[in-house]
């Protein structure tokens, strides 16, 4: 049985950032978050960085907070044969940050990441539209493409192959970023925020030390 978060901190929270389990309070933001942004209240910032060093940094969709009783993780999907794939694949290490204009908050962080490759992907491929999923199979994302003629000439042949069933392709599924430090922050009057970081030793411990930052 996964035991309850341990939290060490100096100084009592309240308000949006009560509470002693950040995955729920992420869930928590994001809720509020979908309920006043106009559009894609779950866009993130992803960071990389490829096998020497460089870094990179693109949007995506989180789909998904899991619990702390899984472990805690955010978890999006994309094509592992993608820069962002072929980048985790060699550094298995990321950051995001999340930022609601409406809500004017943001949370960051960052930590190890793993695939997600088995029902839980499978299940998420096929909720998506059909559309989405052929399109799945005809895009080789991020590889150079010679027209937009032939990405949808490439998508019709994949919807005739697949005679409106796709399955998940082999070369697409989910990564899991399961989080070393986390950052909640909200806007302050005179640019003086409130910042609180969560941090952990290890990726499923619930052990979590809580720190004041200046803005």
């Amino acid at each position: 049985m996964t035991q309850p978060p341990r939290i060490i901190e100096t100084e009592p929270r309240g308000g949006i950032f009560a509470g002693d389990d950040p995955f729920a309070l992420a869930a928590a933001w994001l809720a509020e978050a979908e309920r006043t942004e106009p559009n894609d209240p779950n866009a993130m910032a992803l960071a990389t960085a490829d096998p020497d060093g460089m870094p990179d940094v693109r949007m995506v969709l989180l789909k998904e907070i899991e619990p702390a009783a899984e472990g805690g993780a955010f978890l999006f999907y994309t094509n592992y044969g993608s820069a962002k794939g072929r980048q985790l694949a060699a550094n298995p290490r990321a950051a995001f940050v999340i930022h609601w204009k409406t809500l004017r908050r943001q949370i960051r962080a960052r930590g190890l990441v793993e695939r997600e490759e088995g029902p839980k992907a499978d299940a998420y491929f096929a909720s998506r539209s059909l559309a989405s999923r052929v399109g799945a199979w005809a895009s080789r994302q991020s590889e150079p493409l010679s027209s937009r003629a032939h990405l949808m000439a490439e998508a019709a042949k994949a919807g005739a192959r697949f005679m409106g069933a796709p399955p998940r392709p082999p070369f697409w599924g989910g990564f899991r970023i399961r989080p070393l430090q986390i950052e909640f922050w909200a806007d302050g009057a005179h640019r003086l925020h409130d910042r609180f970081r969560w941090t952990r030793q290890d990726p499923l411990s619930q052990e979590w030390t809580v720190t004041r930052l200046n803005p």
